[in-house]
Formats: C-alpha cells, sequence, structure tokens
C-alpha cells in the first residue's frame, strides 16, 4: 500500500488507507483546512462493513505538493492518479464540507468509476443561479469567502500568519469557531475522541504551507469546472438545518439539479454532526 502517489506532472500526494484491506473501496474527501488523518469512523466499524477507506491530503495540504490555481474539478486527476496506484476500478466517494463539493466533481466527471456519491455539509457554486450564497451564513466565514472571490492576495495575506498560529496551536481554531456553533455542535467538538482526532487534522493540514487551506477557498469562490446537473449516478446531500459555515439552502439548491439526488435534512443538527452522520452515510454508500 503506497503512503505516496506520484502525479503525472510529478507532484506527490500523501495517502492513508485504514478498514478492512479487502473491503469496498471508498474515497474520504476531507474539509478546509483538513488532510488524509481527519476525522473517520473506527476501524472497527469500517472491518463490519467491509470498507476500504481511502484518504489523501488535497494539494498543499500536509504531506501533498502544492497546485496553484486549482479548481474543484481537478480533484478528478488526483482521484483518479490514487486509485490507479490501488488498482482500483470503480469506488465510490464522500466528502465532507470543502470535501463536499470535490466529491461532486468525482461523481460528474469520473462517471465509469464512481459507483455512488455523498456530499455531507457541502457548499453549492458560488455563481448558483437562484441562490443567495451567503444568506445564513456566520459572519465571518462571510468575509473570509468574499474576500477570496473578490481580493485573492489580501486574502491569502491573511491566511498565512493565521495558518502558523494555528498550526503551532491547533485548539485556536475551535476557539475562533465557538461563537458560531450550536450546543450540538459544541457538544459533538468537546467530546475527547473527535477533539484529538480533529485537532491531529488540523496541525497535520497546515504542517507544511498555508497553501491548501488558501488554494481550497480560492477554488470553492472560483469557477468549478463543471456543472452538478451533469452527475448520473446516486447521491446523497446530507445537511443539518442549523449550518452556518455552509447553510443548508446549498444542498437544497443541489438537490433541485442533480437528477439522482437524495437529500437529508437533519432539523437539529449543525455542520459538525456531519462526522457523526458519517457512519450512516458509508452504509448508504456500500448498498450499491
Amino acid at each position: 500500500m503506497p503512503e505516496q502517489v506520484r502525479t503525472a506532472d510529478g507532484r506527490r500526494l500523501r495517502v492513508e488507507v485504514s478498514g478492512d484491506p479487502h473491503g469496498r473501496p471508498v474515497f474520504l474527501l476531507h474539509g478546509m483546512p483538513g488532510s488524509r488523518v481527519g476525522p473517520r469512523p473506527r476501524s472497527m466499524f469500517l472491518y463490519q462493513r467491509g470498507a476500504r477507506l481511502i484518504s489523501y491530503d488535497r494539494p498543499g495540504y500536509g504531506g501533498s505538493d502544492r497546485r496553484p490555481g486549482r479548481r474543484v474539478a481537478d480533484v478528478v486527476q488526483d482521484v483518479a492518479v490514487v486509485a490507479d496506484a490501488l488498482e482500483l476500478d470503480r469506488f465510490a466517494v464522500a466528502g465532507r464540507s470543502a470535501g463536499a463539493p470535490h466529491a461532486l466533481a468525482c461523481a460528474a466527471l469520473l462517471p465509469d468509476r464512481v459507483t455512488r456519491a455523498a456530499a455531507l455539509v457541502g457548499l453549492a457554486p458560488q455563481n448558483a443561479e437562484g441562490l443567495n450564497w451567503f444568506a445564513g451564513m456566520a459572519p465571518s466565514n462571510v468575509t473570509e469567502f468574499r474576500t477570496a472571490f473578490t481580493d485573492p492576495e489580501r486574502f491569502a495575506a491573511g491566511i498565512i500568519p493565521r495558518s502558523a498560529r494555528i498550526r503551532d496551536n491547533p485548539a485556536r481554531l475551535l476557539e475562533e469557531l465557538r461563537d458560531d456553533l450550536t450546543a450540538d455542535d459544541r457538544l459533538i467538538v468537546s467530546d475527547n475522541t473527535v477533539r484529538s482526532m480533529l485537532l491531529r487534522n488540523y496541525r497535520e493540514a497546515l504542517r507544511t504551507s498555508p497553501y491548501g487551506w488558501i488554494d481550497d477557498a480560492l477554488a470553492l469562490t472560483g469557477p468549478w469546472g463543471f456543472d452538478p446537473a451533469w452527475i448520473r449516478v446516486p447521491v446523497l446531500l446530507w445537511h443539518g438545518a442549523q449550518d452556518v459555515f455552509s447553510p443548508a439552502s446549498h444542498s437544497a439548491w443541489l438537490a433541485d439539479r442533480i437528477p439522482r439526488a437524495t437529500a437529508v435534512l437533519e432539523p437539529s443538527a449543525a455542520h459538525f454532526a456531519a462526522l457523526r452522520a458519517l457512519p450512516g452515510v458509508l452504509n448508504w454508500l456500500l448498498a450499491d
């Protein structure tokens, strides 16, 4: 099992595989900032379900080389390279938060390889027709995404020192988010197991550079390189109605446009509840 693969243009991608080594493959695409070591179901759960969970650092995060100017659609080349290295013809894909649009890109652009896709607490394209993209979003996220969209250089200049502080003390990021967390989300992130996974995730994400975070935000607010309406494989859209980081209206917009989408809206859940939902989502992904 390779811990590192090379892309056609020579970049390194750092990969991690957990669960049943002979199980059915599922790619899990991390959030922002995030890495291959982000929160996931326990290995025993994965073994019991016969799941082989594959995660990797998106370019610029952790152990993966940066790809400046990447679009959301560019994820498909990296996922295909990892799948080829693991000798996988077909696989399911799930993405949480910023990973969700990347999972949808795989569903749209790798239709012969992706069996099912799940997008948890994801975003719609910034140019989504008829959607007020910032409605219901926490002011801090509005400022961050709007700056990324209108002034990328100023956005990057702000993220660079911030990421250094979070790398040195990853608990700072949870403290920054605290005022926007619902009571349910606070309960989830205060769980010792979840919290340790999140802190390890943030530290690894920013270990080598801030550019994974910067390039993610620029990709999400720029042209994605595909239309969600192209997707023809079954898609599960999971969202918490109380989410203020990626509002549930984004999943509703996607559900109206993806032909084979199933939308699940949890009335009392918010953003981090997606971690709690992941085992059930994996069951759905493996049901095909």
